[in-house]
C-alpha cells in the first residue's frame, strides 16, 4: 500500500469535505439557486460553498501557502513561496444539468513549480492525486499514460468553446482543429471537466487531451498527474507556458509530438 505524503492528505482531506456538499447539492440539483457569470457560464451556490470549505480546510493545515481559486481569484500571498491552485467545482455546467461527470482540483505549487495534484472524482469515490518524483495514483493503483503508438489508435479528448467563451475566431481555429484532427484518430470526446480529462489521460483512458482557454486552475492538478503518468504537456505551440497561455496538450510520448503538429497545421 503506497504511503501518502502529508501534502497529499491535506489535500484529498479538503477535497473529500467539500465534495460532501457537492453530493448533497447534486441530488438537488434542480432546487440550487444559480447566478450568472456570463453567457453559459454559471456558478452556483454549490460552487461558492466548496470554495469556502477547500480555503478554511488548506489555509488551516497550510497558514503559509497563498491562494489562486476559480471564483475568488489571486489572494492572500501567503510566504510568497508556496501556493494552493483550486478548482472547487469543474464541471460547473455538467452538474448545474444534472450530469454526473464533474470534480474537485487542487494543486500544490512551489517557487513556482507545480509539486503536486489531486482531482477527486466524488460520484465515483476516485481520487487521482500525484507528487513530483513519488508518481500518479487512482486511489491506491500506480497510473501510467498509454502506450498507443498511432493515431489511428487514439481516443483523444478536447473542450469545445462555447457562447461568450472566445471570440468568433477562436471558435474558428477550433473547428479547423477539430476538423484535422477528426480524420486521424479513433475517436474525440467532450465531457466538459478538464481535471478529469486530464486525469484519464494519465490513467490510459484517453490518448490525448487538447483546449484552449482554460484558467490555471482548469489544469494546474492535471499537468501533475499526467507527468507523473509518464506523459508529456505543453501549451498548443510546444511550449511550457500552459497557466499562462490557457492552452493544453497531454499525451504519451508516442503521440504528443504528432497531435501537436496537426492542431499547429489547422
Amino acid at each position: 500500500m503506497i504511503k501518502q505524503s502529508a501534502l497529499i492528505v491535506v489535500m484529498e482531506r479538503a477535497a473529500r469535505r467539500a465534495a460532501r456538499g457537492l453530493l448533497r447539492d447534486f441530488g438537488e440539483v434542480e432546487q440550487l439557486q444559480v447566478s450568472r457569470k456570463g453567457p453559459a457560464d454559471f456558478v452556483s451556490q454549490a460552487d461558492l460553498k466548496a470554495e469556502k470549505v477547500l480555503r478554511e480546510e488548506l489555509e488551516k493545515a497550510r497558514p503559509e501557502f497563498g491562494f489562486l481559486m476559480e471564483e475568488s481569484g489571486a489572494s492572500k500571498k501567503g510566504d510568497g513561496r508556496h501556493r494552493w491552485i483550486v478548482d472547487p467545482l469543474d464541471g460547473t455546467s455538467n452538474f448545474l444539468h444534472g450530469v454526473p461527470h464533474f470534480a474537485v482540483s487542487i494543486a500544490a505549487e512551489r517557487d513556482g513549480e507545480l509539486v503536486a495534484g489531486v482531482v477527486y472524482e466524488p460520484l465515483r469515490d476516485e481520487t487521482y492525486w500525484a507528487e513530483k518524483g513519488i508518481g500518479a495514483y487512482l486511489n491506491q493503483r500506480r497510473l501510467r499514460v498509454s502506450a498507443r503508438r498511432q493515431l489511428r489508435e487514439a481516443l483523444i479528448a478536447t473542450g469545445v468553446p462555447f457562447l461568450g467563451h472566445g471570440d468568433e475566431a477562436r471558435h474558428r481555429r477550433y473547428l479547423q482543429e477539430f476538423g484535422r484532427v477528426m480524420g486521424q484518430v479513433a475517436g474525440i470526446r467532450r465531457w466538459g471537466t478538464a481535471s478529469l480529462d486530464l486525469a484519464f489521460v494519465a490513467a490510459g483512458r484517453f490518448d490525448g487531451f487538447w483546449e484552449h482557454g482554460l484558467g490555471p486552475w482548469d489544469m494546474a492538478a492535471g499537468i501533475v498527474l499526467v507527468r507523473e503518468a509518464g506523459g508529456y504537456v505543453s501549451d498548443l505551440e510546444g511550449g511550457g507556458n500552459m497557466l499562462k497561455t490557457g492552452g493544453i496538450l497531454a499525451a504519451n510520448d508516442h503521440l504528443h509530438g504528432e497531435l501537436g503538429q496537426l492542431l499547429r497545421q489547422a
